[in-house]
């Protein structure tokens, strides 16, 4: 099946309160288990790409994966970009193959992110391609996306009609409580969503996509697997899933996964290696990671988007 655009995803998804996976990959084991997972479920997804991995990866290689990928299965598939940070990039990506952009301008003044945005937005609807664009400032490190607690902003309701209409957006990203990265939270805090806002916001905005970032809740689990077998990583509290789901029922259409998918990957491979010490062919240590994150992929399309049987 060819690559879909988002519009008809997030119209269904928005109709039936649920919302679809925008899973980051980085190689082709990660796009191969998102995307059996997802066909699993019969569920839409998005296969998105970050800074970090256009860098690692190339986006030329990850294009020609995410197109192998379609071909295998009959379920709606996206190409998104993620935190685009300026025009020429969402353009190089647009030209690319990309069906869907997002330009990040948020950190700009106001009148600058509308005017990028907007520059955006022209480019990638003469060439069939929609677009995704951020109010608010979301707190934590992913790649090269870098914000302080301090300098964290929720998204205001006031500002989200004048936005959406100067640019023409097709989803908006807003910041409601989620944050990037694996280490969200101190243990004893209590992490939870502004609803409040996103109710506010869909009022605002009736029927119109909204987004979610930095919506991993990392499984504990996986974190105690990598400690058991040489890590050291602190337990990560991130947003509860039932919070997730319930903004998956009211306006959120897309909600974007990240270290959930990173933890879980690295967590088989330690698990292999402590097991099978002579093991040296990347087929069998990658097998694992593909078929443990293959599962972590199932899990957050039934329990938290809720969009299995969607596609």
């Amino acid at each position: 099946m060819p690559l879909v655009t988002t519009t008809k995803m997030f119209k269904d998804a928005y109709e039936g309160g649920y919302a679809v996976g925008a899973f980051n990959v980085n190689n082709m084991e990660m796009i191969q288990a998102i995307v059996e997972a997802a066909n699993e479920c019969k569920s839409p997804v998005i296969l998105q790409v970050s800074a970090g991995a256009r860098k690692y990866a190339n986006p030329v290689y990850l294009k020609h994966l995410v197109a192998a990928a379609a071909e295998t299965t009959d379920i709606p598939i996206a190409m998104h970009l993620d935190h685009g940070a300026d025009f020429e990039i969402c353009k190089a990506s647009i030209d690319g193959g990309f069906t869907s952009v997002m330009i990040d301008a948020s950190s700009k003044p106001w009148d600058e992110n509308i005017a990028i945005t907007k520059k955006v937005v022209e480019y990638a609807h003469a060439h069939g391609v929609v677009v995704e664009a951020e109010l608010g400032k979301l707190a934590g490190i992913e790649d090269d996306v870098k914000v302080a607690a301090s300098d964290a902003q929720f998204t205001s309701p006031d500002e989200v009609e004048e936005f959406t209409s100067k640019t023409g957006i097709d989803s908006l990203a807003i910041a409601i409580g989620t944050s990037h990265g694996a280490y969200k939270f101190k243990p004893g805090q209590d992490p939870k969503l502004r609803i409040d806002i996103l109710e506010e916001i869909g009022k605002r905005l009736p029927g119109f996509p909204i987004v979610l970032h930095g919506a991993s809740s990392v499984p504990q689990d996986q974190v105690a697997i990598i400690n058991q077998f040489g890590g050291n990583m602190p337990n990560a509290i991130g947003i509860p899933e039932s919070e997730l789901r319930k903004a998956a029922k009211l306006a959120v259409c897309k909600i974007n996964i990240d270290s959930d998918l990173r933890v879980a990957f690295t967590a088989a491979i330690r698990k292999h290696y402590v097991e099978h010490p002579d093991h040296f062919d990347p087929r069998q240590y990658l097998g694992d990671a593909r078929a443990n994150m293959k599962e972590i992929v199932k899990h957050k399309i039934i329990n938290v988007l809720g969009s299995q049987n969607k596609a």
